[in-house]
């Protein structure tokens, strides 16, 4: 069997800064990577590279940043008036501080992670790139398994904790809320 869309794959992986560089992420073979292929739950070029290979097959990559989290867009590095932090504007140090990562929301209810990168008297300004943007990418590691996904995996669009999922009409997909 090879990897090909709507299976499932799991891999034991290094992800690197550079090919000698330093390790920022690490599965192990006991708590692989595991996802349903050819659905957009991974980076495009991540799934192209594993694409065809077998159960056992190891593998190497390097992604560019635009191929992975992207360049650095600097519209989204941003001035937050400190008043959204504090309704008199005075930041508690120990709360917001530079290299903290914060989770903030828009008006329309969605969440945004980011880095504050400068406190300055009136904003703290935040970066709400992907950690990872503007990086490149190295990947090493192996395919651990590789298995036909179920219907239901497929209905969801994602694989459902050990391989199974009890049709039950009234059980929810903690993953998406599907029945």
């Amino acid at each position: 069997m090879i990897i090909e869309k709507d299976r499932v794959i799991a891999v034991s992986y290094e992800l690197r800064n550079s090919k000698e560089g330093e390790i920022v992420e690490k599965t192990h073979e006991t708590q692989p990577l595991t996802f349903l292929f050819g659905h957009n739950n991974m980076l495009p070029k991540f799934e192209d590279n594993l694409a065809g290979k077998k159960l056992g097959d190891k593998f190497e990559f390097m992604l560019s940043a635009a191929d992975g989290y992207g360049e650095i867009n600097p519209q989204v590095i941003i001035d937050v008036p400190n008043t959204v932090f504090s309704p008199d504007g005075k930041i508690v140090e120990q709360e917001v501080f530079v290299g903290r990562q914060l989770t903030m929301q828009d008006n329309s209810g969605r969440k945004f992670n980011g880095i504050v990168t400068a406190i300055k008297p009136e904003a703290v300004t935040m970066d709400f790139n992907h950690p990872m943007a503007g990086k490149e990418l190295f990947f090493m590691g192996e395919i651990l398994e590789i298995r036909e996904a179920t219907s239901e995996e497929l209905e969801h669009g994602h694989v459902h904790q050990h391989g199974h999922h009890h049709h039950d009409e009234d059980h929810e997909c903690s993953n998406c809320g599907k029945h």
